[in-house]
Formats: C-alpha cells, sequence, structure tokens
C-alpha cells in the first residue's frame, strides 16, 4: 500500500494557492490565514516524512497506481525527506517575517506565489523522473519570478529581466540535455536511467557524456557555480528581502540535483563519465569561494555582500561535494543545512535595515540610529559570525567537517589555503559592514521625529529572525546526531541498489 503522505507536499500548496487565486484575492486576512494553516501542515508533514525515512527504508508513491519507467514517481529517502523539511521550516519562519512586517500587503497575489513555490521546491526535492525534475524546476521558477518583483520598483524589475533570461536560458538547456538521454537510453527515470547508463554499449557513451555535461551546466546555474554566477548578486540583492530569505533554499536544489543525479546515474566510478565532473568541479568551486568573498569586501551595499556571502558559501558547499565520498557528502549536507538557514537569517536582517534606514536604504555608509538598534546588531553579527564561518556557531562545524573531509583529496593544500584565506577576507568584509550600519550611525536631523515604540508586527519579524538564529543555534548544540543522521543519508546514497530495487522491484537493484 502506497504512503500517500509522500504527495501531500506538492498537492497541499498547489490547491491552497489555486483557492486564494481564485476567492481570496482580495481578502489580505483570508490569504494569511490559510497560507499560514497550509503552510504549518506542510511542516508538520515533512516532520512526518522524516520519520518515515529515518529507518533507512526507501518509499515509492507511484501515481496513478502505473509502475516506473512508464509512470510517474515520487521518491521518500532521508535526502529527500532532509531537504523537503528544510524547504516547509525555512517557508514558515519567512511566512511568519511576511505577516509580521507586512509585506503581503505590498502585491495581491503574494501567498498564492509563495504556495507555488513551495509546491515546485518539494516536487523537485521528491521526484525520481529526471523530466519531472525539469517540470518542477519550472513551477519554481515560475513562482519566484513573480515574487522576485513583488512590491514592483524600476531596479527590480531589470534584476527581474535578467533573471527570467538566464533561467530560460537554462530551461532551454535542460531539454536538449533530457532529450539527448532519452535518445539514448529511452528512460528519464532516475533509477531506470541508472541502469541503463551502467550497461550501454561503448559507442553510446559519448552522447551520455555530452546529456550529462548538459545537465551539470544546468545544475550548475541553479547553484551559482563559476562561471554561472553572475546573474545572482543583483537578482538577490534587488530581491525584496523575505524572498530572498525563500530562495535561500533554491541555489540548494542545483546542489541537490547534483548529488542526486552524480551519484546515483552517473558516479565517479562509471566507464561513461569516471571522476571527470568531480576533477572539473573541484576547481570551479574553489574559484567560486574566492570570488564571493572578494565580493563580499569590495561590496558598496548590503544587499549585495550578503548575495556575495551565497555564493561563497555555495562555493564551500561544492568544495565538498566535488569529493564524491561518503565524508564529502556528509560534510556538505551540514554546511547546506547550516548555509540555508545563514543565509536567511542575513536577508531577513537586510529587510530589517532597509525599512529602518530610509533614503540610506542598504548602503554601507553612515546614517541615523535605527530602531531596536541594539537588537538588529546582534542578530547581524551573530548572523555573520554563522555565514563567516567563525566558532562558535554552526558554520565553524560545516567549515571544520568539510576541510576534515579533504584531507585526503589531491588539492587539500589549495582547498585548505583558499577556505581559510576566503574566511578571513569574509569578516573583514562583514565587520566593515557591520561598523558602517550599526556602530558608526550619522546624527539624526535636528526635525527627525522621535523613534517610535516597537509594532506587535515588529515583534513577530524579529521573533521569525531570532528562529533562524536558534535554529543554527540547534544545529550547534546537537551536531553529532545531526551528522550522524548526514552519515546516514550520504551511506544510503552510496549504496544505490535498494532505491532501484523500490523504484524498480522487478531488477532486484542490480546494476
Amino acid at each position: 500500500m502506497m504512503n500517500h503522505w509522500i504527495i501531500a507536499p506538492i498537492v497541499l500548496p498547489a490547491f491552497v494557492a489555486a483557492a486564494m487565486v481564485l476567492w481570496m484575492r482580495h481578502d489580505i486576512v483570508l490569504q494569511r490565514v490559510f497560507s499560514l494553516g497550509a503552510t504549518s501542515a506542510a511542516f508538520a508533514i515533512a516532520l512526518l516524512l522524516m520519520v518515515f525515512a529515518s529507518d533507512g527504508g526507501i518509499e515509492v508513491y507511484r501515481l496513478g497506481d502505473w509502475p516506473a519507467p512508464f509512470g510517474i514517481v515520487l521518491v521518500l529517502d532521508r535526502l529527500s525527506a532532509l531537504m523537503v523539511l528544510l524547504t516547509a521550516l525555512l517557508a514558515l519562519i519567512v511566512l511568519l517575517y511576511v505577516i509580521g512586517s507586512g509585506w503581503d500587503r505590498r502585491g495581491p497575489h503574494f501567498h498564492a506565489l509563495f504556495q507555488f513555490q513551495i509546491m515546485g521546491i518539494s516536487g523537485a526535492f521528491l521526484t525520481g523522473d529526471a523530466f519531472n525534475l525539469f517540470v518542477f524546476f519550472e513551477v519554481m521558477l515560475i513562482a519566484s519570478y513573480g515574487l522576485m518583483i513583488h512590491a514592483g520598483g524600476g531596479q527590480r524589475i531589470r534584476a527581474g529581466v535578467q533573471y527570467v533570461v538566464l533561467n530560460l536560458a537554462g530551461s532551454t538547456l535542460f531539454l536538449f540535455a533530457l532529450g539527448t538521454l532519452y535518445g539514448v537510453a529511452g528512460t528519464l527515470n532516475m533509477a531506470d536511467l541508472a541502469l541503463k547508463v551502467a550497461s550501454l554499449p561503448a559507442g553510446d557513451q559519448a552522447l551520455l557524456r555530452v546529456g550529462a555535461t548538459l545537465l551539470i551546466l544546468v545544475f550548475a546555474i541553479k547553484a551559482a557555480l563559476v562561471p554561472l554566477q553572475f546573474w545572482l548578486p543583483g537578482t538577490y540583492a534587488n530581491a525584496p528581502g523575505p524572498v530572498a530569505a525563500l530562495f535561500a533554499i533554491m541555489t540548494k536544489v542545483g546542489a541537490y540535483a547534483i548529488i542526486r543525479m552524480f551519484t546515483l546515474v552517473f558516479p565517479t566510478d562509471s566507464a561513461v563519465t569516471g571522476s571527470m565532473f568531480a576533477d572539473v568541479l573541484m576547481p570551479l568551486a574553489l574559484i567560486t569561494l574566492g570570488i564571493g568573498a572578494i565580493g563580499v569586501l569590495g561590496a558598496d551595499r548590503l544587499g549585495r555582500l550578503i548575495a556575495f556571502a551565497v555564493i561563497a558559501s555555495m562555493g564551500t558547499l561544492f568544495v565538498a561535494v566535488a569529493l564524491f565520498t561518503p565524508a564529502g557528502i556528509t560534510a556538505a549536507l551540514y554546511y547546506l543545512a547550516h548555509s540555508t538557514f545563514a543565509g536567511a537569517a542575513l536577508f531577513l536582517i537586510l529587510d530589517l535595515v532597509r525599512e529602518r534606514r530610509g533614503r540610506a536604504g542598504d548602503r554601507l555608509r553612515a546614517a541615523p540610529p535605527l530602531e531596536q538598534h541594539g537588537l538588529i546588531a546582534a542578530f547581524f553579527f551573530a548572523a555573520a559570525v554563522a555565514m563567516v564561518g567563525m566558532p562558535p556557531l554552526s558554520g565553524f562545524i560545516g567549515k571544520l567537517l568539510v576541510l576534515d573531509a579533504t584531507r585526503a583529496a589531491p588539492m587539500a593544500v589549495a582547498i585548505w589555503a583558499t577556505i581559510l584565506i576566503a574566511s578571513l577576507v569574509m569578516l573583514v568584509g562583514f565587520a566593515r559592514a557591520g561598523s558602517v550600519v550599526f556602530w558608526k550611525p550619522a546624527p539624526p536631523p535636528k526635525d527627525m521625529e522621535p523613534a517610535r515604540a516597537p509594532a506587535p508586527s515588529d515583534a513577530l519579524a524579529l521573533g521569525a529572525v531570532g528562529a533562524v538564529l536558534a535554529i543554527m543555534v540547534a544545529l550547534t548544540v546537537f551536531a553529532g546526531p545531526v551528522n550522524t543522521y548526514m552519515t546516514g543519508i550520504s551511506a544510503q546514497l552510496f549504496d544505490t541498489a535498494p532505491y532501484i530495487a523500490a523504484v524498480l522491484p522487478s531488477s532486484g537493484g542490480v546494476q
């Protein structure tokens, strides 16, 4: 009997979003109630799915009860359960911030787009079919286009157009990649692809390499990996703060897709690709980390500084991914969870700063003191420490895990030097920005009105930021159990036979 809870993270936000568009588009209170209820339910379901996957079993949901590879399947394993839980938890916190800050009042369809975004991201993590991975990418991206330009503005529109154009190009490449793989293997089901790729004759391997190369290019665009990272600073820096906070999980979709496809379908011991992608990914990851760190140091706006910090975090993440070893993937998954919440926290703090600095916005120049100055400064300090990777927060543990996993790597010296120097450069960049925004305020104008008392909505928004930081504290305190769980995910990823056997029972998982 199939576990119908597996499809709930996709169906629930889809139905709620449609209902909002049809019946609630003029009632913001009703939208908030349904959006918060649906997101809370999605979080509860994600916790339930995590429990189902915790024993190491793999559950398959066959839509219409059609067997794979002919039917559409959703697959729940430890990795997909983790990613769905991260998505639901982040979405719930961001939604609380949005309601508390009133951002959802600046456009009529924010909550509907928000739910469609959750649907697309969750579907991308649960699908067991490469074509449906493309479909969910498009759902996710279409919703993100609307969220990106929420509340308008010329600069935001320009950044949105750049974002749309680049992602349309990525979608075209994705279709070319899928067409190439289907033409050679005759299937796009991931488990079936793993079997076909392992048994195809040598004459077809060149085309398979082309398809795999196109795939990794597509996923590198989503993950902002050099040389395809140029879209991220302008997009994330100009997006509304809460939207950019939700986007913190979107770059991880690209990382997830690479981990999934290149451990299951194109592993490093495959005769088709071997270690060619691992050999290419490592230097690109180091360059990405370096560019991100330099961008943090040279940014003239707080938004761009945080966007470059996200790029640097993706570089660190891919250093671990590029090892394609159990230890490397374990470190990558811990760092993935940490960097998602660190980036989200910084973007929410960015929004608090923008809303309180008036015309100065997020420019790194002196301005009158902010309301709740001390609290927001403390939030920024904690989030910056976490993002840079300084003790005692989870970023430090994440980077230690990455460094430990790379000790035996051929480029170990270069990896250690790049990570440590980049961390120092980022520390200087964040310290400079924090001192300008929080510790060197300009004197307020004489005619400036007294600071208002915090409104109840401010308390909810500030509480949401505090919740993100509390999650990073929890990742630090419970680093041992979390790392043990990540080790279990990594072991399951490299033991592909149970995954294939679950999706294709007649194969027995034999490759």
